[in-house]
């Protein structure tokens, strides 16, 4: 038998160094987003998907290279309330979260509402993105989406 020893404890960092590329189409996206645009990506069969894929869902065909503009406004399709938001969430007051389907597309995108009480909000109601003034090429560079005829 061995004595008891007292356990040996070492500091050490881990650290996972690289980079990620955004590629050409999600790139293409984000440039849209630094100019007010909203881009989309189309399949071999003809669907629009919004945010752009690089591949279809449902074949997993590559989708068409270059993107389309879309919208701007769009349709809340569904949308859920958030009471009190977390530390991580893009409000630091209650906000809904929603299923927004931009005009000319298939699919539908989630984001937030400008919203500040549900009385604001129903399913079915028009909505526009609401730009930040200075925008990186982000899906944050849209602030929220508020109603139409709002701004």
């Amino acid at each position: 038998m061995h004595p008891m020893t007292q356990p040996r404890i070492v500091s050490s960092t881990l650290e996972f160094p690289y980079s990620r590329t955004v590629g050409p189409i999600i790139g293409a996206f984000a440039a849209g987003l630094r100019e007010q645009r909203l881009l989309a990506a189309r399949t071999t069969g003809g669907r629009v998907l919004m945010p752009p894929l690089e591949y279809d869902p449902d074949t997993s065909d590559a989708t068409e290279p270059d993107l389309i503009e879309v919208g701007p406004g769009g349709v809340v399709e569904s949308w859920s309330w958030v009471p009190v938001p977390s530390g991580r969430q893009p409000y630091d007051r209650p906000f809904a979260f929603a299923m927004i389907k931009v005009d000319g597309t298939d699919t539908g995108m989630i984001h937030v509402l400008t919203a500040t009480s549900p009385d604001e909000i129903r399913t079915g109601m028009r909505v526009v993105p609401k730009w930040r003034e200075e925008r990186t090429g982000r899906i944050d560079d849209i602030e929220g989406w508020e109603p139409e005829g709002k701004q």
